[in-house]
Parts: structure tokens; sequence; C-alpha cells
């Protein structure tokens, strides 16, 4: 068992190693699940119709301590679309939260405007990089 520290929560969650780099974490099916994670109605629209038109499950949220949130509920996701710019706690802070928890989701960092430095530092806090 992993302990996994629930910032937002202040609670500590047990998890099995197991669910938290990609196993079924409780979930039903083998289908590939998504979590969208933008404060952005049209953004998180468009991107929760383009996975459910791949077969992708995906479950949306508004910002990074939802992000958080959800997962020390238990929930895991094989792919997280993390935006950089949200309100509450941005996409570098949740993604480096996320990391510290031992999440080994793939992290795609989403963003419409952002300057080089800044997605340097999102890349730095454990983005996925083909």
């Amino acid at each position: 068992m992993v302990k996994v520290s629930c910032f937002s929560q202040g609670r500590t969650q047990s998890s099995s190693r197991e669910s938290l780099e990609g196993g079924t974490g409780g979930r039903k099916s083998n289908k590939m699940t998504a979590l969208v994670v933008d404060d952005n109605m049209v953004n998180r629209t468009i991107h929760h119709r383009l996975l459910d038109n791949l077969g992708i499950e995906n479950e949306a949220v508004v910002n990074g301590t939802e992000a958080v949130d959800i997962h020390c509920s238990g929930k895991t996701f094989d792919l997280i679309l993390m935006d950089m710019d949200m309100p509450v706690m941005n996409g570098i802070e949740a993604t480096r939260r996320l990391r510290e928890m031992g999440i080994r989701s793939m992290i795609a960092g989403v963003s419409t405007q952002s300057m080089e430095r800044e997605v340097e530092e999102f890349m730095e806090t454990g983005l996925y990089v083909s």
C-alpha cells in the first residue's frame, strides 16, 4: 500500500500501486479513460466530444483542485488533459501535486496562451512529452 497525500482535503488515502499506475482503479471496463481539467466551458466541451468520438470515457472538472480531489476519491484515469491557466489551482501546481501523490497517468498540457518559460515550467512538473 502507498500513502497518498490529498492536499486539498487535508487527508491521506491508501491506494494500491496498481491503481496509481494505470490499473483499473475500480473501473468496471477496460475502456480508456480521461479527465479533462479546464475552466473554459467551450474547451471542456470540445475535449469531451473529441474524446467521446474516440470512444474514450471521460469526465471533466474546472480547476486543479478538483483534479486532485477526484484522484483522492479513488478514481484513476489513463489520460489527463490539463489546462495550464485556471483559477483556484493552475495546471502547473495540479500536475506537481498529482505527481507527488504518485499518479502516473499520462498528463498532456493544454493551453491557449502561454509564455515560453511557463510552458517549460509546466513540462518540468511531469507532463507527457513525446
